[in-house]
């Protein structure tokens, strides 16, 4: 969580019931938001694993880019990201980068094409909530005057996850649950028009629904009345991502970080590989020719205390190899879990290492990401 600022925290759009619910609201990205409920982040965890939980997402970015046509705009998008957005289909939803000059990442996003033949032109944007100002500014002096950036202020953004997500939503929306991982649509949600994805940041089965903000706590008491619902906080929502080996903003990814580093390269699929276009190329190129000098890996120490973000790794002769990004309990695999980067010649699943927690040498080896098994709906 970051630290509280000077300056007033912004309310999503859901705040009060938040507070109506028993959240614990602490600051992160400049808003008030709920960290965890009277369930407690263990539980909420583990009910997002087994049934469905719903969080509330608003202080991400959403956005849309506008342009006279697909091509246009995807390839105006294209000279900021390395992804292949020109072949992105219609009512299909893409992860990329957006780079800076060196390479480095200046955010991670979600690309989405409209699957409205009336709105060719248009692609959706959802980026990070802490980075979404310098994201728009970025993006707004490096594309043609043909493409419009408009940043979506008046929208809330509820993510619904687990096993059963599907199933409390088909309730209210029998065409959601149609949806195939990364597949997307405008469509009604009971009695409110939203933009739903199948999608989501916990590495199980879930969707992501972009509703009117005045509108948002009616469709989440709506979702929450249905069986199996739970409301879930920040802390669930971070020990999620990390047993499902989700890079986080700040702490896996900075403007220093490339994505063959972070072990993304398979977001960058061959044609924008060998043609480039991107912010960055001759480096990625590069890394990807001879290797990055460092990668991100999962990092399971072999004891039960966590390895918190900072943490030194070590090799067993106690050179330091790399750092801890994230790291704590993962509830789902009853243990201790990390991630972070390492020096290439050590990211081989398997190798040993030492973690110094608390000023003392913890035995730990690199594993294999995730922790936990995806669940999506492929």
């Amino acid at each position: 969580m970051s630290a509280a600022s000077a300056d007033p925290l912004e309310r999503t759009p859901l705040c009060e019931l938040h507070l109506e619910l028993g959240a614990k609201m602490v600051p992160f990205a400049g808003y008030a938001m709920p960290v965890q409920y009277p369930l407690g982040v263990l539980k909420e965890h583990l009910h997002t694993r087994a049934r469905a939980g719903l969080f509330d997402v608003s202080h991400m970015g959403q956005a849309s880019l506008f342009g006279p046509d697909h091509q246009t705009t995807a390839a105006a998008l294209e000279t900021l990201v390395p992804a292949d957005i020109l072949n992105l289909q219609p009512g299909r939803q893409r992860y990329t980068q957006l780079l800076n000059e060196e390479g480095g990442i200046v955010d991670d996003l979600m690309v989405t094409r409209s699957a409205d033949p009336a709105e060719d032109g248009k692609l959706l944007l959802v980026l990070n909530a802490s980075r979404k100002e310098v994201d728009y500014e970025y993006m707004s002096g490096r594309l043609p005057d043909s493409v419009r950036l408009h940043p979506i202020r008046d929208r809330a953004l509820l993510a619904l996850q687990g096993p059963e997500a599907a199933a409390a939503l088909a309730r209210q929306s029998p065409q959601a649950p149609t949806l195939r991982f990364m597949g997307a649509l405008a469509t009604a949600v009971a009695a409110f028009e939203c933009h739903v994805s199948r999608s989501g940041y916990t590495g199980e089965d879930g969707f992501e629904i972009s509703v009117a903000a005045d509108q948002a706590i009616d469709l989440a008491r709506l979702l929450l009345a249905e069986e199996g619902v739970q409301p879930i906080g920040l802390g669930a929502r971070d020990s999620l991502r990390l047993e499902a080996g989700l890079s986080l903003y700040g702490h896996e990814l900075d403007e220093m970080t490339s994505p063959v580093e972070a072990d993304l390269s398979w977001s960058i699929p061959k044609r924008r590989r060998e043609a480039g276009g991107f912010p960055g190329w001759d480096r990625i190129q590069r890394e990807l020719r001879d290797g990055p000098a460092r990668l991100r890996v999962g990092i399971k120490p072999e004891g039960r205390a966590p390895a918190r973000d900072g943490t030194e790794v070590l090799e067993p002769s106690g050179a330091r190899i790399g750092i801890v990004t994230s790291g704590g309990f993962g509830p789902t695999v009853n243990g201790p879990i990390a991630m972070g980067y390492v020096d290439t010649a050590y990211a081989r699943p398997g190798t040993p290492v030492e973690l110094m927690v608390r000023g003392k040498s913890q035995p730990a080896r690199i594993v294999d990401l995730p922790f936990v098994p995806h669940r999506y709906l492929r």
